[in-house]
């Protein structure tokens, strides 16, 4: 049978809402950073952060989804292509349940409450400590966030291989 033809299952569409909300939260989260390095306004780096815990809530969220609902069948690859998809699958959600974390405990550990859209406020529930915050900082941008983007760079590249090359409409599945 020809690759072509081939029509794989779809993930549930609580999956696939998942899926693009966490893809444009970060995106956002990520933008908000860069526009606040370019203005000498507060207001960005504040977003930054209330969108950084909402990227927390949810994927908080999307692995109680994830456990809750059926996966589709796999797609038709190697062995050691699912275990490297499933593996970065793993390591992109750990990353993105650990990098709002990391940013939190480095903004309480500065001594900084964390607003949330002008509704409430993550409070201050540590002794601030500058050594910590700066550990929590170096974590945040030098760790976790070049982690999340080779991780990332590696799955839409294997999506956009599985589409174009091996032409079996992985992609599909989670349109």
């Amino acid at each position: 049978m020809n690759n072509a033809s081939i029509q794989p299952s779809k993930w549930p569409v609580s999956s696939r809402i998942f899926h693009w909300i966490s893809a444009l939260l970060l995106l956002v989260t990520w933008l908000l950073m860069v526009v606040y390095q370019y203005t000498e306004t507060k207001l960005y780096i504040g977003l930054h952060k209330a969108f950084g815990i909402s990227v927390l809530c949810w994927m908080i969220a999307r692995v109680l989804n994830r456990i809750l609902t059926k996966a589709p069948a796999p797609v038709p690859m190697p062995k050691w292509q699912m275990l490297v998809s499933q593996l970065n699958h793993f390591v992109l959600y750990a990353l993105l349940i650990a990098m709002p974390i990391a940013g939190l405990l480095m903004s309480v550990y500065g001594g900084r409450p964390v607003d949330i859209f002008g509704l409430f406020q993550i409070p201050v529930f540590v002794t601030p400590d500058r050594s910590a915050a700066r550990f929590f900082n170096d974590i945040h941008t030098n760790i976790i966030w070049p982690m999340i983007i080779a991780f990332t760079v590696l799955h839409i590249g294997a999506a956009l291989y599985h589409q174009f090359f091996m032409k079996d409409k992985l992609i599909n599945r989670m349109k």
